[in-house]
């Protein structure tokens, strides 16, 4: 193919689908990633398209967002690893929050299978999810219905979390930085995550590697209120992801990385006998942030670590918060 055939190809691709990743790219066109990322540039230089790191977007990709069929199609096995490995944080009995993405989507159907849970949500994609999952109850949160994305928002869905308290909120966004932390492209949407974010003890951001070091307009969750993230292994050539995941661990955020081969799989039930956990990338974490503990200083802790850590009294306050 010769490089304004692929070019072209490349441009009605990220035309069609809002969003598209490098790797998707260099399959379709049937080239290197190298050589992608070069076409990529130069149709970036004639103002066709937005080079993002491990992708392109149309212009203008800062303020906007890409609905929910284009987000559905863009790093489908990330989204796959990451959810697998988010769903061995939850325990039985758990009472969470998740948002609305395509991430928590994926998410969702893997919690299905957690006995006991109780699961808040302003998003119908995630409640679809969960409709018919005898052992799980879904409290659905109010508000107006966001067509694009499938989320109730607005002052509705704000108020009707006043009050709540759970263990673990459970978040996705258009865009993760060091700097600025969780971002999104939408107000409303931004709102009420900031407010799903008031009720959770701790929060969990799920991002695949073509979001480290996006920003976009609005922030939902600062770096120094994310407790963990979970996101999938970034590409060798990906400096900006890479040096992103280094920031984040400098700032204290917790990080498990989803491996290549073998996630996706049926996980179980959390906290099963016999469970086989995703694969895992041990990642160098700092030493404790504000209001955790004393442990030392900088240490290195395997993902498997992390996703264990829960306190017996935390799960004893929110069994005693489901029991009122």
């Amino acid at each position: 193919m010769f490089a304004a055939e692929r070019r072209q190809l490349i441009l009605e691709m990220v035309r069609a689908n809002g969003a598209v990743s490098l790797r998707e790219l260099a399959r379709v066109v049937q080239t290197s990633e190298v050589t992608v990322r070069r076409d990529v540039r130069a149709l970036e230089a004639e103002g066709l398209l937005d080079r993002r790191h491990g992708g392109a977007v149309l212009p203008g990709g800062f303020t906007r967002e890409s609905g929910f069929p284009q987000k559905s199609h863009l790093a489908t096995a990330e989204k796959t690893a990451i959810a697998d490995l988010a769903a061995s944080l939850v325990e039985e009995g758990e009472a969470i929050v998740v948002g609305a993405g395509t991430t928590t989507q994926e998410l969702a159907r893997r919690l299905a299978r957690v006995p006991g849970l109780t699961v808040v949500t302003n998003s119908l994609l995630v409640a679809q999810a969960l409709a018919h999952a005898n052992r799980v109850e879904v409290v659905m949160t109010g508000g107006t219905l966001r067509g694009s994305n499938y989320a109730l928002v607005g002052s509705g869905a704000e108020q009707s979390l006043q009050g709540l308290r759970v263990s673990r909120a459970f978040l996705s966004g258009s865009g993760l930085t060091a700097e600025r932390g969780l971002s999104t492209s939408n107000m409303l949407s931004a709102s009420v995550d900031r407010a799903l974010v008031q009720a959770a003890a701790e929060v969990v951001v799920l991002a695949d590697h073509t979001k480290l070091g996006t920003d976009t307009m609005f922030q939902t969750v600062p770096t120094d209120v994310i407790t963990r993230l979970v996101t999938d292994e970034p590409p060798g050539h990906d400096d900006r992801a890479v040096t992103e995941l280094q920031a984040l661990a400098d700032q204290g955020v917790q990080i498990a990385v989803a491996g290549s081969g073998g996630a996706g799989g049926d996980t179980g039930p959390a906290g099963s006998a016999g469970r086989q956990p995703p694969p895992r990338r041990d990642v160098p974490l700092p030493g404790p942030r504000r209001g955790q503990m004393p442990g030392g200083g900088p240490q290195l802790r395997s993902a498997a670590g992390v996703l264990g850590d829960q306190p017996q009294s935390e799960r004893a306050r929110v069994a005693d918060m489901r029991r009122r």
